[in-house]
């Protein structure tokens, strides 16, 4: 897999910041991926660590669509290179992501990451990271809120509420089993909202997290 941009190797934290806030213009809002009636293979993305933190273990659950069967998984093992640090996160485990989907025959279609797209404090979580340094569309899939504030979304599945931060919607709230607590959606690149929000629900069939994100942390964890 060729990248579009260089990843960035041994960055300071603040260097890291300046590098978030350089790139988070170039994340694409509008859809560059077929339409869903269209797509054939999503995968989830989730990372582990092993060895008190010491191992950074990366998985990609490649998955048919729409029916969500098994396709193809990759695992990737690196040392943890960057510190624990929120808002950071993507520096310490893009480096483990991008090996795993380089182990992949046929890359996915759309990337459903475990974390945060353009809900994030410079509009630059994982799943923006992985998409603009590959070029894939991506969109964020967080089971907590990172920044932001929101009215809670009704209780049907479907329902969903703005999250916002100052007049900026930068993701949704939204509701993906009824009397369950809701998932923190949000563009990564190359793909809208509303899109984000059709797909996730699409992917999402018996429990609260879609089934790419259940495939992938399944590997991330061993």
């Amino acid at each position: 897999m060729d990248l579009l941009i260089p990843h960035p190797q041994g960055l300071t934290p603040k260097e890291a910041v300046a590098w978030q806030r350089q790139q988070a213009p170039w994340v694409e809002t509008e859809d560059r991926l077929p339409a869903l009636a269209e797509l054939t293979r999503v995968a989830g993305v989730d990372v582990g660590f092993e060895d008190g933190g010491k191992t950074t273990r990366a998985a990609v659950a490649v998955l048919s669509f729409p029916d969500l069967q098994p396709v193809e998984q990759a695992v990737a093992r690196l040392p943890t290179g960057f510190p624990y640090i929120p808002g950071l996160l993507s520096f310490r485990e893009a480096p483990a992501v991008l090996t795993a989907l380089n182990l992949l025959h046929t890359l996915p279609e759309v990337l459903l990451v475990d974390g945060q797209g353009r809900a994030h404090p410079r509009r630059f979580g994982l799943a923006c990271h992985l998409g603009v340094v590959t070029g894939l569309p991506a969109l964020g899939v967080g089971k907590t809120r990172l920044t932001g504030s929101h009215a809670e979304p009704g209780p049907n599945k479907g329902d969903w509420a703005p999250l916002r931060d100052m007049d900026e919607t930068i993701g949704a709230v939204l509701r993906t089993r009824p009397g369950v607590a809701p998932l923190f959606i949000s563009v990564g690149h190359r793909i809208c909202l509303d899109t984000a929000i059709a797909l996730t629900l699409a992917c999402t069939r018996r429990y609260r997290l879609p089934e790419t994100t259940r495939a992938a942390h399944k590997l991330a964890s061993g």
